[in-house]
Protein backbone atom coordinates (compact mmCIF):
# COMPACT_ATOMS: atom_id res chain seq x y z
CA UNK A 1 0.00 0.00 0.00
CA UNK A 2 1.46 3.48 -0.79
CA UNK A 3 1.79 5.68 2.01
CA UNK A 4 -0.57 9.05 1.60
CA UNK A 5 0.72 12.04 1.94
CA UNK A 6 1.19 14.27 5.32
CA UNK A 7 -1.23 16.65 5.62
CA UNK A 8 -2.00 19.66 8.09
CA UNK A 9 0.76 21.47 10.29
CA UNK A 10 4.48 20.54 9.93
CA UNK A 11 6.51 19.60 13.44
CA UNK A 12 8.22 22.78 14.11
CA UNK A 13 11.82 23.04 14.91
CA UNK A 14 14.31 25.31 16.56
CA UNK A 15 17.24 26.63 14.74
CA UNK A 16 21.12 25.92 16.82
CA UNK A 17 22.18 29.27 15.58
CA UNK A 18 20.05 32.29 16.25
CA UNK A 19 16.89 30.42 17.96
CA UNK A 20 14.37 30.79 15.33
CA UNK A 21 11.46 28.46 15.18
CA UNK A 22 10.79 27.34 11.39
CA UNK A 23 8.90 24.63 10.04
CA UNK A 24 10.88 21.45 9.64
CA UNK A 25 10.12 21.01 5.64
CA UNK A 26 11.80 24.30 5.31
CA UNK A 27 14.68 24.03 7.97
CA UNK A 28 18.06 22.36 6.77
CA UNK A 29 19.48 19.36 8.73
CA UNK A 30 22.92 19.04 9.10
CA UNK A 31 24.60 16.22 11.07
CA UNK A 32 28.00 16.94 13.28
CA UNK A 33 30.00 14.28 14.70
CA UNK A 34 30.08 14.57 18.40
CA UNK A 35 34.37 16.14 19.78
CA UNK A 36 35.41 15.58 22.82
CA UNK A 37 38.53 17.44 24.06
CA UNK A 38 40.95 16.48 26.66
CA UNK A 39 40.28 17.18 30.27
CA UNK A 40 43.92 17.06 31.61
CA UNK A 41 45.56 20.69 30.96
CA UNK A 42 48.45 19.24 29.75
CA UNK A 43 47.04 17.54 26.52
CA UNK A 44 45.27 20.59 25.56
CA UNK A 45 45.47 19.89 21.68
CA UNK A 46 43.95 16.45 22.25
CA UNK A 47 40.65 16.40 20.41
CA UNK A 48 39.07 12.89 19.98
CA UNK A 49 36.11 13.02 16.89
CA UNK A 50 33.49 9.81 17.78
CA UNK A 51 31.21 8.11 14.99
CA UNK A 52 28.05 9.62 16.57
CA UNK A 53 26.25 12.36 14.76
CA UNK A 54 24.16 14.91 16.79
CA UNK A 55 21.72 16.21 14.53
CA UNK A 56 21.66 20.12 14.29
CA UNK A 57 19.03 22.15 12.70
CA UNK A 58 19.27 25.34 10.74
CA UNK A 59 16.96 28.00 9.18
CA UNK A 60 17.71 29.05 5.58
CA UNK A 61 19.58 31.86 6.32
CA UNK A 62 21.85 30.77 9.26
CA UNK A 63 22.37 28.16 6.94
CA UNK A 64 23.52 29.98 3.81
CA UNK A 65 25.98 31.83 6.12
CA UNK A 66 28.12 29.29 7.41
CA UNK A 67 27.92 28.01 3.86
CA UNK A 68 26.16 24.29 5.01
CA UNK A 69 24.63 24.42 1.40
CA UNK A 70 28.23 24.33 -0.05
CA UNK A 71 29.40 21.73 2.28
CA UNK A 72 26.11 18.91 1.42
CA UNK A 73 26.35 20.01 -2.32
CA UNK A 74 30.14 18.54 -2.18
CA UNK A 75 29.00 15.38 -0.45
CA UNK A 76 26.51 14.56 -2.48
CA UNK A 77 29.09 14.75 -5.39
CA UNK A 78 31.74 13.18 -3.42
CA UNK A 79 28.58 10.36 -3.16
CA UNK A 80 28.21 10.35 -6.47
CA UNK A 81 31.73 9.72 -7.42
CA UNK A 82 32.07 7.12 -5.02
CA UNK A 83 29.10 5.25 -6.99
CA UNK A 84 30.50 4.70 -10.28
Amino acid sequence: MAKKKRRGKETIVQCVACGARVPRNKAVLYEAPVTYSAENPEDSNDVIKSTIFQKRWYCISCAKHRGIFEKKKKMLERKRSHRR
